[in-house]
C-alpha cells in the first residue's frame, strides 16, 4: 500500500456509485461541474503528501515504516498535535483558502471510537477489533473518510426522550454477512469521499428503551455500496465566473442527502450494535479530537476576515484613523482567543482512556464556542471596515468593457492600487461575507460538528466544576460534605 496519488483519487470515484444532482444521474463525479473544483481541491491534498517540498509536515511512519498521511496516524504526544497543526494550515496555505470536509477533521471521530474499546468491548470484542482495523486501514489505504451524522429533521419531540426512533436509520435485518440498514443521513463530501463512519444522534440515549436497539448503531459505509443513493444539493459556484466568486468556484464543498435503501455492512464493517450505552457514549465524547483540525480551519478563516479588511482600509488610506485602528484591534482580540485556546489545549493535552494524547477538551470546547460565538461580530467589523463598495461594485466584466473601462479607470483607481486588483478585492471580500456561498459557510460553521446547544453541554460536562465549589466553601465556610446537586 502507499498514498494515493491525485489521479488515483479521481479514478477511485468511478466505483459505480449513485449520486444525483440538479435533476440528474452523475455519470462521472470527478468531471461533473458542480463536483469537480472541489475534487481538484482534494486531489491536490493528496498530490501535496508526496511533493518533496511538503513530505516531511505532510506525512510520517508507522511503527513498521509504512509511510502515511499525517493527518491520519493516532497523537501519541504533544508532538504529535503540533504536528496535526501543522499539517492543517501547510495545507490550507498551498490550497488559499478553507476546506472542512477532507478527511483529517472526521478521523478523530473514530479516534474517539478507540477510546471507547474497553467499554465496547464489554458487548462483543469483535467490535473493538473491527475499530482498530479501520483506523489502520484508513491511513494504509489512504483513504477520503467521512462522518455521516445528521438525520433528516422529523418530528423530534418523540427523539429527545430516545423513545421512538421513527423513521430514522436502522437496522431492518442480520444474517450471516453482516447487517441490512434502512433509512437516511446528511454528509458533506460523501459524494467524492471514499467512506463514511454513520452513527446515530438522537439526544438522549440513556433514557431510551429496548425497542431503540435497532437504531443505536455504527458502522463504515462504502459511499458505492449497492443501495445506496447520493441525492445532493446545488452547487451554489458552478454557475459563477471565477473572477467575480474567487472562494464559491473553488471550495464549494457539496452536501449530501445519503439513502439507504437495505444497504448490507458487513460485519468487519459494525463498530457497534444494539446498544444504547455505546450510542451515549460515542454522542458525548464524538469531537475530543476531531474538534482540534475544525477550530483551526475557523481560525484561518478569521485570519481571511483580517487580511480582507486590512486591505480595504490600506487600499482607501484609512489606516491612520483610530476608530478603524480600534475596529482592526477588535478582529486581532477575536483571533487570537481562537488561537490561544488551540494551543492551550495542546499544551495541556491529556492522555486519553486508550492512551492517546487528547487535546484538552475544555480548553478545546470553549475555543470551538468563542470561535463560532464571535463569527457575526468578526464578520460585521469587516463589512464596516471593507465599506458599501462591497454591495454596489458592478463585475468584472463590467468593468473590463473597452466602452467604459475608462470610467473604471477614472473612479476604482487608488494611488498604486488598479482598477482591476481593486475589483478582485472587492469580489473576494463579497464572497467571504456576503455571497450565497458565504450564508451558507455561516450555517454549516454553525451546525457543523453538533447544534450550538449541544456544544455549550459538551462545555458544561468537560469543565472541572470542583475547584471553584471548593473555593467558595472554604470562602464561606459551607459544610464541606453538602452534596452537590446533579
Amino acid at each position: 500500500m502507499a498514498l494515493m496519488t491525485g489521479k488515483q483519487y479521481r479514478d477511485s470515484l468511478n466505483d459505480g456509485r449513485e449520486v444525483f444532482i440538479d435533476g440528474e444521474k452523475v455519470r462521472n463525479v470527478a468531471e461533473h461541474p458542480s463536483f469537480k473544483p472541489i475534487v481538484d481541491v482534494k486531489a491536490r491534498m493528496y498530490d501535496m503528501a508526496l511533493e518533496a517540498k511538503y513530505a516531511d509536515t505532510l506525512t510520517t511512519r508507522l511503527p513498521d515504516g509504512e509511510v502515511v498521511s499525517r493527518a491520519y496516524k493516532m497523537p501519541e504526544t504533544k508532538d504529535d498535535l503540533t504536528a496535526i497543526r501543522k499539517h492543517v494550515e501547510t495545507v490550507l496555505d498551498d490550497l488559499g483558502g478553507v476546506v472542512y470536509r477532507v478527511g483529517d477533521e472526521t478521523i478523530g471521530e473514530m479516534w474517539s471510537l478507540y477510546d471507547a474499546q474497553d467499554k465496547l468491548n464489554e458487548i462483543d470484542p469483535s467490535y473493538a477489533k473491527n475499530i482498530r482495523y479501520h483506523i489502520d486501514r484508513v491511513a494504509r489505504e489512504d483513504l477520503f473518510h467521512v462522518s455521516a451524522n445528521t438525520d433528516p429533521k422529523g418530528d423530534r419531540s418523540k427523539l429527545f426522550g430516545g423513545k421512538d426512533g421513527g423513521t430514522l436509520l436502522h437496522v431492518v435485518e442480520e444474517n450471516d454477512q453482516g447487517i441490512v440498514v434502512k433509512g437516511a443521513k446528511f454528509e458533506t463530501a460523501a459524494a467524492y469521499a471514499h467512506q463514511a463512519f454513520v452513527k446515530p444522534t438522537i439526544l438522549d440515549w440513556n433514557a431510551g428503551s429496548e425497542k431503540m436497539a435497532p437504531f443505536a448503531c455504527g458502522f463504515i459505509c462504502d459511499m458505492g455500496a449497492p443501495g445506496l443513493k447520493h441525492i445532493c444539493r446545488t452547487s451554489l459556484g458552478s454557475d459563477r465566473n471565477p473572477q467575480d466568486y474567487p472562494i464559491a468556484t473553488k471550495f464549494e464543498e457539496i452536501d449530501t442527502l445519503l439513502i439507504f435503501d437495505n444497504v448490507l455492512i458487513p460485519w468487519e464493517n459494525v463498530l457497534f450494535h444494539r446498544s444504547l450505552e455505546s450510542a451515549a457514549y460515542i454522542r458525548s465524547t464524538l469531537h475530543r479530537y476531531s474538534a482540534f483540525n475544525y477550530t483551526l480551519r475557523l481560525l484561518r478563516r478569521a485570519d481571511y476576515l483580517i487580511g480582507a479588511a486590512l486591505l480595504n482600509v490600506e487600499q482607501t488610506g484609512l489606516t491612520h484613523l483610530q476608530a478603524v485602528k480600534e475596529k482592526i484591534s477588535e478582529l486581532i482580540n477575536y483571533r487570537e482567543g481562537i488561537n490561544a485556546h488551540l494551543t492551550a489545549a495542546v499544551a495541556d493535552a491529556k492522555r486519553s482512556p486508550g492512551g492517546l494524547m487528547m487535546p484538552n477538551p475544555s480548553l478545546l470546547y470553549t475555543g470551538r464556542v468563542f470561535a463560532l460565538a464571535n463569527f457575526p461580530a468578526m464578520a460585521h467589523l469587516t463589512r464596516e471596515l471593507v465599506g458599501g463598495q462591497l454591495a454596489v461594485t458592478p463585475d468584472s466584466a463590467t468593468m473590463a468593457d473597452p466602452e467604459i473601462k475608462q470610467y473604471f479607470d477614472q473612479y476604482y483607481s487608488v494611488g498604486e492600487w488598479t482598477p482591476e486588483d481593486r475589483g478582485r478585492l472587492l469580489y473576494y471580500a463579497r464572497d467571504l461575507l456576503n455571497s450565497s456561498y458565504a450564508g451558507h459557510r455561516t450555517t454549516f460553521e454553525l451546525f457543523a460538528q453538533s447544534p450550538p446547544f449541544a456544544q455549550q453541554m459538551a462545555v458544561f460536562n468537560n469543565f472541572d466544576m470542583e475547584p471553584q465549589r471548593e473555593l467558595v466553601r472554604k470562602a464561606a465556610g459551607l459544610n464541606q460534605s453538602a452534596p452537590v446537586s446533579k
